[in-house]
């Protein structure tokens, strides 16, 4: 269970905030080695975000909401050993907390959008159905035998 002091949540907060201050000063270096590897991939990134929110132009977007679904989208394209649930969630928490009153709803959002974009939506499918087995052969065995 994840948790405030949880390795991984801090190290996405570390990275979105050194994604936040690169919108700012694109040309510093981060001590970051999980936003240098966003940064390396933005363009790619912020054309799925485009496509993600079309009526949202990158300039327009809140940069903290920036930062979070750049750093969601990297893991999804990048991490296929975590969870998109896992991702989406992280990123909600981020953006809620470090955001605007919207930015939950708008990143779950264009992240609900971005699943397709990046091919993650089968795994999304794939662990429900694994899920709905786990769950029927658990009710198998907690069945009274006679």
């Amino acid at each position: 269970m994840k948790t405030a002091h949880d390795p991984r949540h801090l190290r996405r907060i570390k990275a979105v905030k050194a994604l936040f201050s690169y919108t700012f000063h694109p040309e510093q270096e981060t001590s970051s080695k999980l936003a240098q590897k966003v940064a390396s991939q933005q363009d790619n990134i912020d054309q799925i975000i485009t496509q993600c929110a079309p009526e949202w132009p990158l300039s327009q977007i809140n940069r903290i909401d920036l930062s979070v679904l750049r750093l969601a989208i990297y893991e999804m394209l990048n991490k296929k050993d975590t969870p998109p649930k896992v991702i989406i969630d992280e990123a909600i928490e981020i953006g809620k907390r470090y955001g605007s009153q919207s930015s939950g709803s708008f990143i779950n959002g264009v992240l609900a959008s971005a699943l397709k974009a990046t091919n993650r939506d089968q795994d999304i499918d794939q662990s429900s159905n694994s899920e709905k087995l786990s769950d029927e052969s658990t009710q198998d065995h907690d069945e009274p035998q006679s």
